[in-house]
């Protein structure tokens, strides 16, 4: 593998490496890791690559991975650049005779993509776009259930990717992740519904195989002075139909990478949360508030049931005047508990228990024979009862 992008203080490429090597299948022997030559050549030797596969551009490693015996070039390049870089790496790759692994989005315009669309056709190579969030087990799991009709038909899709990583200026602070995602020149004409928003959209599509076909977005900047939006809520309608919301966020502070979806049908309900990617939560009209939480390699378990009262057990809580009760939905019956069994103790004297604390009712019972007969007899018999001991 090589790799154009992810040099010093970058942080999508590292996500990139790790995941790509973590199999043990794939190796990182080139790169043209930032735009500035000496930065490139630091990196290199960091990761630990020979200086003559460390380039000063991607123009550079084209020429000289092209010029290396097919058994010693690269297989495939992963782009981990600025937006704005994307679309002139890819061509020259593909061009080239690589494959391509790209970080999202594909291009910087809709006419660099539907060109570059040409190129690849015409190449036959493999350009893949990574939007990471469908790779997970439980997302699959989620697709298979919309799409299979266990849902029923589908009617409302919420989605949301909150974030507060920016919910101050931190582009002012020389953070090269904040710099370029804030700056039209390099990020695009949208921020944080181009960053995160399209997460979030190809996610839900991805689930419910539904494309968006009108939608009513609303984009705030908040922090004052900043160029590209920071904040957006979108009202979706996909086909078939289907109704949903989409919220993504960067200025929600406290939020690290809160990636929700909900998917609801006719008969049941589905959600996901990617800080917690091995649970899927499957609810139905029978059991409100209540679900099957699968995991991969563990039985399918039910989520705590409520006591009785509760405002989310079902029914009445407590203290709804009869009349009012009788025209809600009643509570679902709960069977007795078993009768707890107790162990047979063991023949013979108890020895007392020095580490044993006494109990409350011990504790008033001593009080009241202390009051009753004197402190002074009662203490006469504590003594006596140590000594015993």
């Amino acid at each position: 593998m090589g790799m154009v992008g992810g040099g010093p203080g970058a942080f999508i490429g590292d996500v990139h490496r790790r995941a790509a090597c973590i199999d043990g299948d794939v190796a990182l022997v080139a790169g043209a890791f930032a735009s500035d030559a000496a930065r490139s050549r630091r990196k290199g030797a960091e990761l630990g690559l020979s200086p003559e596969r460390t380039y000063a551009s991607y123009a550079a490693m084209v020429d000289g991975e092209r010029a290396r015996p097919d058994g010693d070039r690269i297989d495939f390049v992963s782009i981990v650049t600025p937006n704005h870089v994307h679309f002139p790496v890819a061509k020259a790759f593909i061009e080239a005779g690589f494959h391509v692994v790209c970080d999202k989005p594909m291009t910087f315009t809709v006419d660099e993509a539907r060109e570059l669309r040409k190129i690849v056709r015409r190449s036959r190579r493999v350009f893949a776009l990574t939007h990471n969030y469908t790779g997970y087990p439980m997302v699959k799991l989620a697709r298979d259930l919309a799409r299979g009709g266990d849902l029923g038909r589908l009617r409302k899709v919420v989605v949301e990717y909150p974030q507060g990583w920016l919910a101050t200026r931190l582009e002012r602070t020389g953070m090269k992740q904040a710099e370029w995602r804030t700056d039209p020149a390099r990020s695009g004409g949208a921020g944080c519904m181009g960053d995160i928003g399209t997460h979030a959209e190809n996610l839900a599509e991805y689930v419910t195989g539904l494309r968006i076909v009108e939608l009513c977005a609303d984009l705030t900047t908040f922090v004052r002075g900043r160029r590209l939006d920071d904040d957006g809520n979108v009202l979706v309608r996909f086909q078939k139909g289907v109704r949903g919301v989409l919220h993504a966020s960067q200025v929600s502070v406290g939020e690290e990478n809160a990636l929700t979806l909900r998917v609801y049908g006719e008969k049941k309900g589905l959600e996901w949360h990617q800080e917690d990617p091995n649970a899927l939560r499957v609810r139905s009209k029978r059991r409100p508030g209540r679900g099957l939480d699968a995991r991969p390699g563990l039985r399918r378990r039910e989520e705590p049931r409520r006591r009785p009262g509760h405002p989310s057990a079902g029914g009445a809580p407590r203290g709804v005047p009869r009349r009012v009760r009788q025209r809600l939905p009643q509570r679902r019956r709960h069977h007795p508990r078993p009768p707890r069994r107790h162990r047979a103790r063991p023949a013979g004297p108890r020895l007392p228990d020095r580490r044993r604390r006494p109990a409350r009712h011990a504790v008033h019972r001593g009080a009241a024979r202390e009051r009753a007969v004197g402190p002074e007899v009662d203490a006469r018999r504590s003594a006596v009862m140590n000594q015993r001991i």
